[in-house]
């Protein structure tokens, strides 16, 4: 019955958490006829999303159309109404705890909520990155408790990682495969057949385990592939050799090399994260991770050159560190987005504020901080006009946007450390590499 639904696209579809994740996939399956609930429990979401707004700075406003025409899109956050939907994508938040464990508060507050609305023959997949195991240990035990239905018998479950990567151009949602894993024939079908809408092609394994463990080996291949080029980069320097220069000389081998490069330290919801969920289920295991540790503690101690590296910028100068004015460029993790999760920015701000620094931001696309789970005391604070470069002691680029104007920037700026090699070619003094 159900799959039938999907074929015909009469199947009702509820994603819960609209954030960059969710909020992409209800524009597809509105795009392609679907009827979408979109639950969240942010109320502005839902208010703007009701207006045709967009509160992601990549996702333009016409696009929130597609969630408008037809009348294929409810915005809520009333969970009650879980019963009367057909499939459910679940795209919550799986960040890690001040002890870097994975902290699946959102993955059980949201299995708390749907478990009483459950009906049979409904689909449900977390799309959320997490470890392998999840979906069998954590997220069904979940949905059962308030329940007299049964996972993969009553209702059925899938796992799908989520390959999100805000404003990507070249690869979306349709254009990049879509991993799907189930432990019951029928929750790959059902899963498959939903998927198949908005993805050029699915991908299916054997597994919610495996679809798991697909989503975490490659976010750690590149945790370790950037943690090898921050330390190939401290290694050079010291001999003096530019790292940048290598990696573009390298990037010539048509064959046997995949350019990765280095950085002020790893930002954005997998990167930084997904290593640390695959070396805690390892220890579950008796296993330690000894490779992907050292990768993560190289990439950890990143924001701690770059403090060396602005120390020995201030000190060419004249100054200390306290009270110096510094200009941090970029608050968002990558560049050309409004996304500032887990952000190496942050931390450094942190960093010279602890020390007396006297610190201010400048991003195009975050005139302001909102509130995160981290790094509360920053809420509030405002980017400064670019334009004021020239009253700080020093600039730090933290990321590239490419509506900078470097040239201008070095011109103006009294000294730079620039972490993403963002000047290029432009040959001065004032410029120092981290």
């Amino acid at each position: 019955m159900t799959l039938q639904k999907i074929k015909e696209k009469k199947a009702r579809i509820g994603i819960i958490g609209l954030g960059y994740v969710g909020l992409p996939l209800a524009i597809e399956f509105c795009k392609v006829g679907f009827r979408v609930t979109g639950l969240d429990i942010d109320n502005e979401k839902i208010d703007l999303l009701s207006k045709g707004k967009s509160y992601i700075k990549h996702i333009p406003n016409k696009k929130i159309n597609y969630l408008m025409q037809g009348n294929n899109f409810e915005g809520s956050t009333n969970f009650s109404s879980i019963g009367q939907l057909d499939c459910i994508l679940i795209c919550v938040p799986t960040p890690l705890n001040k002890n870097r464990e994975p902290d699946m508060g959102y993955v059980i507050s949201t299995a708390h909520k749907m478990s009483p609305y459950i009906v049979k023959n409904q689909l449900i997949v977390l799309e959320s990155t997490t470890f392998p195991g999840t979906t069998q240990e954590v997220l069904i035990p979940e949905l059962e408790l308030g329940s007299d239905l049964k996972a993969n018998k009553d209702f059925y479950i899938a796992y799908s990682p989520e390959r999100e990567d805000p404003n990507n151009k070249e690869y979306t949602i349709a254009t990049t495969p879509k991993v799907i894993g189930s432990d019951d024939p029928t929750g790959l079908e059902l899963a498959d057949s939903l998927y198949s809408f908005i993805a050029n092609k699915t991908v299916l394994v054997s597994g919610t385990k495996v679809a798991e463990a697909t989503k975490l080996t490659e976010n750690v291949f590149r945790a370790v592939n950037i943690a090898l080029v921050n330390e190939l980069k401290i290694i050079y320097e010291k001999m003096g050799i530019d790292i940048w220069e290598v990696i573009e000389a390298c990037k010539t081998k048509p064959f046997g090399f995949m350019p990765f490069y280095p950085g002020p330290g790893l930002g954005g919801h997998c990167i930084p994260i997904d290593p640390f969920y695959l070396t805690w289920k390892a220890r579950e295991h008796g296993i330690t991770t000894r490779f992907i540790e050292l990768a993560g503690e190289i990439n950890t101690l990143m924001p701690d050159y770059v403090m060396q590296k602005i120390i020995f910028a201030l000190n060419k100068e004249g100054k200390s560190l306290k009270n110096s004015r510094i200009l941090l460029l970029g608050l968002a993790y990558k560049k050309n987005v409004d996304d500032t999760r887990e952000s190496v920015t942050f931390k450094i701000m942190e960093l010279l504020e602890a020390k007396g620094a006297l610190t201010d931001y400048n991003d195009p696309f975050i005139p302001k901080i909102k509130p995160t789970r981290k790094y509360k005391q920053f809420v509030g604070k405002k980017s400064v006009p670019i334009d004021k470069v020239n009253q700080y002691d020093l600039t730090v680029i933290l990321t590239d946007h490419t509506s900078y104007n470097f040239e201008a920037i070095v011109n103006q700026s009294k000294v730079i450390v620039d972490t993403r090699n963002a000047c290029g070619s432009i040959k001065s003094v004032k410029i120092i590499k981290a």
